[in-house]
């Protein structure tokens, strides 16, 4: 099981922002090559907002969350 390594509010601005870098790359870029590189990362953003852990953060030394 994996630890949860993001906040409340970290987790609040990866969803939003995730989801924004998909709508963008897919529909503002029009799923150009950029458009779809922009859409992966905001992906990615969007599935450790969800998930609440990030692999880059816990390489770094990031603190777990403790609590609920």
């Amino acid at each position: 099981m994996l630890v949860r390594n993001i906040g409340s509010r970290a987790r609040i601005v990866r969803v939003a922002g995730g989801g924004l870098m998909v709508l963008c790359g897919l529909v503002g870029l029009s799923a150009t090559p950029l458009g779809l590189a922009v859409a992966g990362v905001g992906a990615a953003s969007l599935i450790t907002g969800m998930v609440r852990y990030c692999p880059a953060c816990a390489l770094v030394g990031s603190k777990p969350i403790t609590g609920r």
